[in-house]
């Protein structure tokens, strides 16, 4: 049975009920490209889609690497991203996004916005192999930037992250130079655990990021 949950900020979450009388859990949805070998499809229909008020949160695919790599070719865009990239390292992004559901069973999604279906950043929860803790992580194109959608598309990675996955702790990670980050984890009520140096020897505050 199809159900819609919303939530404090007015976003919502497409559910299915299902008929053991569980929790409910999100609806796989996946934009899965014709001929795409069998394997592939697997992977790509264990990737949800979520909806919030103005986006969704869907799987990544190929049409969406134009947007990657005019992204991650931007110096400045990109700063705090791993840019500039040059279009083959943004294509392996874009792949990374992909395997990491794969490898760890939830990641990065697309956040595309429902009114004219573009295609504008990626947002999810991401722990790379010799990281040494998780993250919530987005991204947002610079025309889109400034009207709430990396907000937006937090609080639903939040909600996946808390309800879904069943985490007690979301967190997030931040450069002390990325100003418009922590102003944002400050609005999503962002509490600060502690300061950790990476692997890459860059030390960033750590984020508890509360339930949505």
């Amino acid at each position: 049975m199809r159900k819609t949950k919303h939530n404090e900020s007015g976003g919502r979450l497409d559910l299915i009920e299902p008929r053991s009388g569980r929790r409910p859990v999100e609806k796989p949805k996946a934009a899965i490209a014709p001929g795409a070998p069998r394997a592939y499809r697997r992977c790509m229909l264990t990737i949800p889609t979520l909806e919030t008020d103005r986006l969704l949160l869907r799987a990544p695919s190929e049409k969406d690497f134009p947007v990657y790599r005019e992204f991650f070719a931007d110096a400045e865009a990109s700063h705090f991203y791993g840019g500039p990239l040059e279009d083959g390292h943004a294509w392996r992004m874009l792949a990374g996004d992909l395997g990491h559901w794969v490898l760890r069973g939830y990641g990065r999604w697309a956040v595309e916005e429902k009114v004219g279906g573009q295609m504008i950043g990626g947002c999810g929860l991401w722990w790379p192999g010799g990281w040494p803790r998780s993250e919530l992580t987005w991204w947002i194109i610079p025309p889109a930037r400034r009207y709430g959608f990396a907000m937006e598309a937090s609080r639903a990675a939040i909600r996946f992250g808390h309800e879904t996955l069943g985490w007690p702790l979301v967190q997030t990670h931040i450069d002390d130079a990325n100003e418009p980050a922590h102003r944002l984890v400050a609005k999503l009520g962002a509490r600060k655990i502690k300061r950790e140096t990476f692997p890459d020897g860059n030390s960033r505050i750590v984020y508890a990021l509360p339930h949505c």
